[in-house]
């Protein structure tokens, strides 16, 4: 299925009882939509409105202006998602997502939570003071993890980018991976759906050079400034937190509930930087969690 959202005509697949809960699944970066195949398909048996969007930069999701700047950063990909709520008018649907996606989800919990009933997120808090991750190094042990951020945003990734990116998305997707984990990391290049996203590279800030990549979409700046300060989500929310992570850090349920006003779990699963598709099971049980809780406060 296709629907105009903002800037974006976006690809979705839907599931489940269109009169049920809405359920928003937002993917990562090197990922797709496939790897929330099997939540998907548990969530919709339990009688949820699933929905899957590619988002921009992958697969059928094109921009309905070519001059439309090509940015990851995250105020763009949260105007994104509260674009494709708005677009299918669901009635204030749980967001869900891990990485590029979780970003995506918590951008819009903090900036609109009127628009969402709760939040599942990935790793907890992915809002990111872009300035400062630029200009303040974390410890070696965690700076090593980000090496691909350095690559993709580097001029050295131009030229390379082209010829090599189906072996660079699969290794992304192999170094998120828990160790001897077997699921499929990058369903992408196995679905014959979905595409490398050649337009777009890392979640974390726009791309292009360096000098690009600092300025940024103009027409998400405010938002951009505002997502600077860090704001407190307010919305229920469960926390995964993969033990397994090799990109992503651990933290704990204190550390959570500095960003979180209203959390409902804490969980940690043994799983890499992929839940869905590696544990999708206990990622559908977390969002069932928070489904629940909403609905008891509903019925109060």
């Amino acid at each position: 299925m296709m629907i105009r959202a903002g800037v974006l005509d976006v690809a979705f697949d839907r599931f489940g009882d269109p009169s049920g809960r809405s359920v928003v699944l937002l993917h990562g970066f090197p990922y797709d939509p496939r790897g929330y195949d099997d939540v998907a398909r548990l969530l919709a048996e339990s009688g949820y409105d699933v929905v899957v969007p590619y988002l921009r930069g992958f697969g059928p999701t094109q921009f309905v202006d070519t001059d439309t700047m090509r940015s990851g950063e995250q105020a763009a990909i949260g105007h994104d998602l509260r674009e494709l709520i708005i677009a299918l008018e669901l009635n204030e649907p749980i967001v869900a997502g891990y990485d590029w996606g979780g970003r995506a989800a918590c951008v819009v919990a903090a900036m609109w939570p009127e628009l969402i009933s709760g939040l599942v997120s990935v790793s907890g808090y992915l809002i990111q003071d872009i300035a400062a991750a630029v200009s303040t190094p974390v410890l070696p042990h965690l700076e090593k993890r980000y090496w691909y951020q350095y690559y993709l945003h580097s001029e050295r990734a131009g030229p390379g980018s082209r010829p090599t990116a189906r072996s660079s998305h699969r290794h992304c997707g192999r170094i998120g991976r828990r160790p001897g984990g077997t699921a499929t990391p990058n369903s992408r290049l196995r679905h014959p759906r979905s595409t490398t996203p050649t337009s777009l590279t890392c979640p974390c800030i726009p791309t292009g050079t360096a000098t690009e990549s600092s300025r940024g979409d103009a027409a998400y700046a405010a938002t951009q400034e505002l997502l600077t300060r860090q704001p407190r989500i307010t919305v229920p929310t469960v926390v995964i937190d993969p033990t397994e992570d090799t990109v992503a850090s651990l933290y704990g349920r204190p550390d959570h509930a500095a960003h979180f006003t209203d959390l409902i779990d804490v969980g940690q699963i043994d799983c890499g930087h992929n839940p869905p598709q590696e544990l999708p099971g206990q990622f559908a049980d977390a969002v069932v969690t928070l489904g629940e809780a909403v609905r008891d406060r509903d019925s109060n």
